[in-house]
């Protein structure tokens, strides 16, 4: 009988860490009639992923100067690797000095901070120092390259092909991407919550004050709620923008390409977060502790558990109607380990599930030994 159990137990756990689906979210995408200017356009919800608005978003164009979110992608990584750090002086390049279009003028030689190389790609989009970067974190800017590549690819950007860190595309054949791959590359940058930081100034300087910056990012100026991204314009790409913004716990990337002006672009992209913040929010249930359960053959009889909390796009409103029913698992059999899956908690709305999470082991309860449980035995015994 209790092998029965056991094995039954066994089952529910294996079915219940197949079914968990933890953004399976019963969402009603609307499907507004936008005029925006530009080519290609998309808006995402940066917590889930959720798509909720495309206008031709996987037509491959050039991206302009919206390419830094890459290699500022790759240099966030370097600094949470320790490959890199905020407050090292990297020395600029002959080659990186040369560089045209948006720069703060650095000469060959010249030392500058991380934190100041960052500070004016991400602020005032300078060519220069994103080239100084790049060959400071893998050598050179092709080795660079390659990785931007190489990331995008592990990202599932299908559609972009990079051939600089920089987005110039005077000289470049392939240079491309999408509204969609932008918006990825975007909210991956966003997990590295520093970078808002940087993206959220608008006025600053470097060389101890003696050179001024402005972000390229007007809607800091404008927009409530703006934390980012990245603006980017050339002739042959025209004006383009990754705006990201938040309100009331809903984070937004909203992409535009190819706009025929700056107001324009800017307009477009205040007009999809616009669309975004009225129409949908996320909701995010909170961690809590959700008991013990029996624990069979181990060195405790009980385990605590727990659920971590689920953050979850709806439509406007709708957390209002939230309900939800827990299953958990009557006992487990040790050894148990802290994270294994007992359980779920099953969110629903109207009587129709709209995400699930699950409901974990907070603690490890290891097996009980044959000396140990004789010993238990023989002191029930004198117990009695």
């Amino acid at each position: 009988m209790k092998n029965s159990k056991r094995f039954l137990a066994f089952i529910f756990a294996i079915l219940l860490f197949a079914s968990f689906s933890f953004s399976s979210v019963a969402l009603t995408i609307k499907e507004p009639r936008l005029e925006l200017s530009g080519k290609s356009a998309i808006l995402m919800d940066a917590s889930t992923g959720t798509v909720l608005y495309e206008k031709d978003a996987d037509l491959r164009l050039a991206p302009a100067s919206v390419t830094k979110i890459m290699t500022l992608l790759l240099v966030f990584e370097a600094i949470d690797s320790g490959k890199l750090s905020y407050d090292e002086m990297l020395t600029v390049s002959e080659n990186a000095s040369s560089m045209g279009g948006s720069q703060i003028f650095l000469e060959p030689a010249e030392q500058m901070s991380v934190e100041d190389l960052l500070k004016s790609v991400i602020v005032a989009s300078a060519n220069d120092a994103a080239v100084t970067l790049a060959e400071h974190v893998l050598g050179s800017e092709e080795a660079f390259v390659e990785a931007m590549n190489a990331r995008a690819k592990e990202l599932g950007m299908e559609n972009t092909s990079f051939e600089n860190v920089t987005g110039l595309d005077d000289d470049t054949t392939n240079h491309l991407t999408s509204a969609r791959d932008i918006a990825i590359m975007s909210r991956e940058l966003l997990k590295h919550e520093k970078v808002m930081d940087f993206t959220t100034i608008w006025m600053d300087t470097i060389r101890n004050g003696e050179f001024g910056l402005t972000n390229t990012n007007r809607l800091v100026r404008f927009y409530r709620g703006i934390t980012g991204l990245k603006t980017g314009y050339t002739s042959s790409a025209g004006y383009c923008i990754s705006a990201t913004a938040k309100r009331e716990g809903t984070h937004l990337i909203a992409v535009i390409m190819g706009a025929e002006s700056s107001d324009a672009r800017n307009a477009s992209v205040a007009k999809l977060l616009d669309f975004g913040f009225a129409n949908y929010s996320v909701y995010k249930s909170k961690p809590y502790a959700t008991g013990k359960i029996a624990v069979y053959g181990g060195q405790s009889d009980y385990v605590d558990t727990e659920c971590s909390g689920l953050e979850m796009l709806l439509n406007k409103g709708d957390d209002s109607k939230i309900q939800y029913k827990i299953e958990l698992n009557e006992y487990v059999t040790a050894p148990v380990k802290k994270g294994m899956i007992v359980g779920r908690i099953i969110y629903c709305i109207d009587g129709e599930n709209i995400g699930e999470e699950p409901i974990i082991c907070s603690n490890d309860v290891e097996k009980i030994g044959f000396w140990e449980y004789t010993g238990l035995i023989l002191k029930k015994i004198l117990l009695k």
